[in-house]
């Protein structure tokens, strides 16, 4: 799974001016998007953000959505690399000043209050196409990192903008923490994404431990799986402390949707640990309290 979270509910209209870019039929410019589920990590995160920049960036987080749900979906692959390049036309009109989609309208004013960059928004629709091509098993090291780079680090670098950290200071907090989050979902979806016939752990932790095997679900039944995962986990904390440290080179005021959303997935990622990937099936949580004391410590400190 990617770092976009299933965060909106189904959408059971849809309309665009141009029909084959499937868009919410969203009726203001506020963006009417609905939380999937109450109380995630991200809504709560993004409570911290003036009106106006949560609203942009929830109408950043549909947009990922929509391209990932294309990636993700049951068309064929030609049909999706269709869909995806239906919506780099989109983003050229966007910025052409031109939007025809609901969806991308809602983003028509956030590209100039807060210095969104075109390319970024290509990156994400790369990224999608990774996934749409083919099915991304063992990826090399260098390989992972480049999806790392545009599924996650990309979206990470439009938010600091939004949430008002233009400095380079917040470009290695998008850098660092995109990368973190990504591969805490490669750990924690390691069955979902074996269901989609995805295996994201990187082949040469595979080849340290002995599997040299890239069908996920045998990949999932070997006793080396949990020495790989832990493995692959350093990597993620290495990240996340990186990540800390340019959180603290920025404003407070600027990093409180950040820093909440290190403090929790950082603390999914040491409850994986301490599960060592045993019993896939069953989802790893964090207690509410636990997480509600996060979100009161990274959100007010901002740290």
């Amino acid at each position: 799974m990617d770092t976009i979270e299933r965060l909106y509910a189904p959408v059971s209209e849809r309309a665009s001016r141009d029909p084959a870019i499937s868009a919410p039929d969203y009726k203001c410019d506020a963006i009417a998007l609905r939380p999937a589920a109450a109380g995630s990590s991200f809504s709560w995160a993004m409570h911290f953000l003036p009106v106006q920049r949560r609203k942009a960036v929830y109408a950043l987080y549909a947009f990922c959505r929509e391209v990932d749900d294309i990636a993700d979906g049951e068309a064929s692959r030609l049909l999706k690399e269709t869909l995806l390049l239906n919506w780099r036309n989109e983003i050229a009109h966007l910025y052409g000043g031109r939007p025809r989609n609901a969806l991308t309208l809602g983003l028509h004013k956030a590209i100039s209050l807060y210095g969104l960059r075109c390319h970024d928004f290509l990156a994400i629709i790369d990224g999608a196409e990774m996934k749409a091509q083919t099915d991304i098993r063992a990826p090399s090291f260098a390989q992972l990192d480049r999806y790392c780079e545009r599924v996650a680090v990309a979206v990470g670098r439009l938010s600091v903008r939004i949430f008002g950290e233009e400095t380079p200071a917040g470009e290695r907090v998008a850098a660092e923490l995109g990368r973190a989050l990504q591969l805490t979902n490669i750990l924690r979806d390691l069955v979902a994404d074996a269901n989609r016939q995805r295996l994201y752990l990187p082949r040469e932790l595979l080849h340290t431990h002995g599997i040299f095997a890239t069908t996920p679900s045998w990949v999932l039944a070997q006793p080396a799986l949990p020495d790989v995962c832990r493995d692959l986990a350093v990597l993620a904390e290495r990240h996340y402390a990186a990540a800390a440290e340019a959180i603290a080179a920025c404003p407070r005021s600027t990093m409180r949707p950040a820093a909440v959303m290190l403090g929790i997935y950082r603390a999914l990622l040491h409850e994986l640990l301490a599960r060592r990937w045993q019993k896939l099936d069953e989802p790893v949580r964090i207690p509410f309290s636990r997480q509600l004391a996060l979100l009161l410590r990274h959100g007010l400190t901002g740290r």
